[in-house]
């Protein structure tokens, strides 16, 4: 029976930058059986202490930890060192190395990534403005989208508009049905960044058929045949090349990596404008 680790994610915030750290690192192994256990806002030796007793009657704990107050730091790892459990600095040596470089003091202050600033503000909106002109809605000002995600049915439009929503960038999807499904002034600007994202038509038409099993839809249409998935992604190849639109590949992508695609494109034609 393989070993299970009781990871413990102690942070001072939220906990969404540990949360994020640890999934990259667990992604690394593929034979690490673990529980989590989650603490957010863990501002006082008391409750660190709570949470070191508790972990210490556990099998095989480990602690990871973004706390960037320094005696608090400090407290937590020379404690769980007497526990004798593993417990590592997310931030610690990266804002001590950083301090040095920009020859100054950190402010060590929780939660500074979440001050209400421009760039708070700013993402809020772009999530707004998404949200209104998911799968096609709301064209009246979709001019004033950073980005245009265009693709058949089931191409990962809303997901990936999302994601590019919490990175601050204002993002439109318009499912593609045909040329005349887009709109004229979408086809017409020069300055929008406007992408296809395009899928192999095998897997196309699993996550299709998965999709109407889970609403207990089984009747067989054009949605799910093959052949007419296969002239869909065929069609829409053809309408992006036609207007000199990149094409995003997603079919062995996940959200993250097809957003970086996204923004790699989108940061090269600002620069070239």
């Amino acid at each position: 029976m393989k070993n299970t680790h009781q990871v413990y994610l102690i942070s001072d915030s939220t906990g969404e930058t540990l949360d994020r750290i640890f999934m990259a690192l667990k992604a690394q192994f593929s034979n690490f059986n673990y529980e989590l256990n989650q603490f957010s806002f863990t501002r006082t030796e008391n409750q660190i202490s709570t949470i070191l007793k508790d972990a210490k009657n556990k099998d095989s704990p480990i602690i990871l930890y973004t706390v960037v107050n320094s005696k608090l730091a400090k407290f937590l790892s020379e404690e769980a060192n007497k526990k004798q459990i593993p417990c590592f600095g997310v931030l610690g040596d990266l804002i001590l190395n950083f301090s040095k470089i920009l020859n100054q003091r950190a402010t060590h202050q929780p939660s500074a990534q979440h001050v209400l600033d421009e760039d708070y503000y700013k993402r809020i909106e772009a999530i707004q403005f998404t949200m209104n002109h998911d799968d096609g809605n709301n064209t009246e000002n979709i001019l004033e989208s950073d980005i245009i995600l265009i693709g058949v049915s089931r191409t990962s439009k809303t997901p990936t508009s999302i994601y590019l929503a919490n990175k601050g960038l204002k993002t439109s999807n318009i499912p593609l049905v045909n040329d005349m499904s887009i709109p004229k002034e979408v086809i017409k600007s020069s300055t929008i960044c406007i992408i296809g994202l395009t899928t192999e038509a095998e897997r196309l038409y699993d996550i299709r058929r998965n999709r109407l099993n889970s609403l207990k839809e089984n009747e067989a249409s054009d949605y799910t045949s093959l052949e007419k998935i296969r002239d869909e992604i065929d069609q829409s190849r053809k309408i992006f090349k036609q207007n000199k639109w990149p094409i995003i590949d997603v079919t062995r992508k996940s959200v993250e990596e097809t957003a970086a695609s996204i923004i790699k494109i989108f940061e090269i034609k600002n620069k070239n404008a």
